[in-house]
């Protein structure tokens, strides 16, 4: 809490009054002061612990410095049990290994598919082709020809039947003029006989195959020519649609895998990444803190619950600090509006730790925030020239006093002496007669009991203060 006071530097000399609430202006020391608490705490060459991790969130402290504990190089800060992402990032190696595989198995299928796409069409439009071409050549020609030799067939199996029937007449008229019929006759007659019968027979099964050459195998020919032709062209019809689609599809399953793939890299390298902040060494000798120190504040809150074996810290939030043991203690502080309006930069004053109070530690205004924090606070840095020996630890704090302004002889009144209204500001001054009257100051600085009067009294004026 920041406190305003008036420090006398000299006695003040003040006029005996005449009389209850009268008050002889006199020159007197008027001091600025201020007085705040401050903590020591490092700059930037600190350390925060934090995991921020890309994927794992399950770190359970397996060993843990302790708190403020002085470390040298290299010592384990803060260590989490590994065994769990170990075995993951085995499962991440495999399933990567996998893919890579996969990856290179569509590859080749997807480029012997877009080798071999335009053959298949070019396959299809030539099956179609043919189709519609023998369909059109047996409607037009090959279907009356086979019609025409089916028809010839017929007739000249008529025509041997007749010829072998006509021979065997001929020769049985013939050897019936003869009174005795020779046995060579009669073997020439069987013969005979035996080609009619197997003309006759050839003229049957002739019959029949032209019959069904002419109701069975031309019109299925022609269905199933007919047929051919359309199922060619539906599968061209189709093909032109399915080829190019299976293309586009094959390209949409390739870059799914590439994709799939390329998360599968990123996983691993995120664990890869996460497995190496479940050790924190100290990087150079120093203190190690829980709790964040940043922004000039050290904030253990409830993250320090957390830092125990078998705990688990927060992920998103640093939960501890390393201090190096060359880093330089400065004071900070977050003062009310009034006491940043007050200080500038390069004021003096001095700082004084508890229990030291005969230590009186120059310190410097280094820097002082133009704008306010979420609280409404300003930030104040300064510089303290720490005597041998007792340099604070970090967190420590201390009472800052500083002196913004001062004049060693200055009209001032007390606060009640001061009124506001449609003047302004004005004081009751008592005149020569006894009367008073009302004049208007200006006024100066301001401290918890007095205010400074710029203009508008004089000295060994009488000022009337109200009775208390």
């Amino acid at each position: 809490m920041t406190r305003l006071t008036t420090l006398p530097l000299i006695p003040a000399l003040l006029a005996a009054a005449s009389h209850a609430g009268e008050i002889t202006i006199e020159p007197r020391p008027f001091v600025v002061a201020h007085s705040f608490a401050a903590t020591a705490l490092p700059g930037a060459d600190c350390v925060l612990v934090k995991l921020d991790p890309r994927s794992w969130s399950d770190f359970k402290i397996l060993e843990l410095a302790a708190h403020g504990s002085r470390v040298v190089k290299d010592e384990i800060l803060i260590r989490f049990d590994p065994v769990s992402i170990d075995q993951k990032l085995e499962d991440a190696r495999r399933a990567l290994a996998t893919s890579r595989l996969a990856l290179a198995q569509a590859e080749q299928s997807s480029k012997h598919l877009h080798e071999t796409a335009p053959h298949k069409l070019d396959g299809l439009r030539r099956a179609a082709e043919i189709a519609r071409d023998e369909h059109a050549y047996f409607t037009q020609t090959r279907r009356k020809a086979a019609e025409g030799s089916a028809a010839q067939s017929l007739k000249r199996s008529q025509q041997i039947l007749a010829n072998q029937r006509e021979e065997l007449k001929q020769l049985t008229r013939m050897y019936e003029a003869d009174d005795i019929t020779e046995e060579t006759e009669e073997i020439i007659l069987v013969r005979q006989q035996d080609a009619v019968a197997s003309a006759e027979f050839a003229l049957r099964m002739e019959v029949l195959n032209h019959k069904r050459t002419l109701e069975v195998s031309l019109p299925r020919e022609a269905k199933t020519l007919a047929d051919s032709e359309r199922d060619t062209a539906i599968s061209l019809a189709k093909g032109e649609i399915d080829i190019p689609r299976s293309l586009e599809l094959d390209q949409l399953a390739l870059a799914a895998l590439t994709t799939a793939h390329a998360r599968e890299k990123e996983t691993l390298a995120d664990l890869e990444y996460d497995r190496k902040k479940f050790e924190f060494k100290a990087p150079a000798a120093g203190w190690f803190y829980y709790g964040a120190i940043e922004d000039g504040k050290w904030s253990p809150s409830e993250v320090v619950k957390s830092l125990t074996v078998n705990g688990r810290p927060s992920t998103t939030a640093a939960f501890a600090t390393f201090v190096p043991a060359a880093a330089e203690i400065s004071l900070i502080s977050f003062v009310d509006e009034g006491t940043a309006r007050a200080l500038a930069l390069g004021l003096t004053g001095y700082a004084i730790l508890a229990g030291r109070e005969d230590l009186e530690i120059p310190v410097k205004v280094t820097s002082l925030a133009a704008t306010p924090g979420p609280d409404g606070k300003f930030r104040a840095d300064l510089a303290a020239t720490w005597p041998e020996g007792h340099t604070p630890a970090p967190g420590s704090t201390a009472e800052i006093r500083l002196i913004s302004y001062q004049q060693p002889a200055a009209i001032a009144v007390s606060g009640d002496a001061l009124q506001f209204g449609a003047d302004g500001w004005t004081v009751e001054i008592k005149l020569a007669d006894g009367k008073t009257e009302r004049r208007p100051v200006k006024r100066g600085r301001v401290t918890k009991d007095e205010t400074e009067i710029l203009s508008g009294l004089e000295i060994g004026q009488v000022i009337v203060t109200p009775d208390k």
